[in-house]
């Protein structure tokens, strides 16, 4: 079962007589592989679509808590937007976690980094 160059799937045909499929039976075989190909791409499409929907929500969620977050180290420490991005990214760095972690954290407790 293919769609362009990507393999989707197989199909099985069993029958109960021994020997080559005819001409006629692979032409068969081959109609009912597309037809469950067809059927199949948009449950994919669909996956594949909620799968990036998701990874885009998190990382927008992911910058939602930075952008706070350097507001509320360069409203505390009276810098720059600018340092207080490196201030954030440093911590992160010396916590070895990820960026929205310290942000998110910066955010909960209102502390300096």
């Amino acid at each position: 079962m293919r769609f362009r160059p990507h393999t989707r799937g197989a199909l099985n045909l069993f029958r109960t007589e021994k020997g080559v499929l005819s001409h006629e039976e692979m032409t068969i075989g081959q109609a009912l592989a597309d037809v469950a190909t067809i059927s199949l791409l948009p449950e994919r499409t669909a996956r594949e679509n909620a799968t990036i929907n998701e990874q885009l929500q998190r990382a927008l969620n992911s910058r939602v808590f930075i952008e706070q977050a350097k507001g509320v180290i360069a409203q505390r420490n009276g810098m720059k937007m600018d340092e207080a991005f490196q201030r954030l990214r440093e911590h992160a760095r010396s916590h070895q976690e990820p960026m929205h972690t310290s942000a998110a954290n910066a955010i909960i407790s209102l502390s300096m980094i």
